[in-house]
């Protein structure tokens, strides 16, 4: 059985791309390495990427000069978890508290890691979790 060699990609459906964009970029820190009308990728931490879409303007076989992406889309509220260092975890709060930005949860998870929430303009769950989390994490 050929191997995963984890997650490249992860993708949140925005209903206003430029807003999404300043969320990101202004209390995140994440740099774009990609965008157009449709769509602005972020670099996380040099491991994955971070896709914002428009929604509903990825509906449509896309052409590229290398093959075809089938049609995709999403709604509703989603959720992502971004992996941060313990000792960073209460400067995190303090940045999103000076930004405006609310806490709505937070956890300590049995294997010693915590997490805390927030929501993006379109509402996404966002979770900033340290250690401890999972087996793997």
């Amino acid at each position: 059985m050929p191997q995963l060699n984890g997650v490249l990609e992860t993708a949140l459906y925005v209903d206003d791309l430029s807003r999404a964009r300043e969320f990101y970029e202004g209390i995140l820190h994440l740099k774009p390495v990609y965008s157009d009308q449709r769509l602005c990728a972020f670099d996380v931490a040099g491991k994955s990427i971070l896709l914002l879409f428009k929604r509903g303007a990825s509906t449509e076989l896309m052409r590229m000069p290398g093959g075809t992406i089938p049609p995709h889309d999403g709604s509703g509220p989603l959720h992502i978890a971004l992996a941060v260092a313990p000792d960073d975890l209460a400067a995190w709060e303090e940045h999103l508290s000076a930004r405006d930005v609310t806490i709505e949860g937070r956890t300590k998870w049995s294997r010693g890691g915590e997490s805390i929430y927030f929501r993006d303009p379109d509402g996404h769950l966002l979770e900033l979790a340290t250690p401890g989390l999972w087996p793997t994490y």
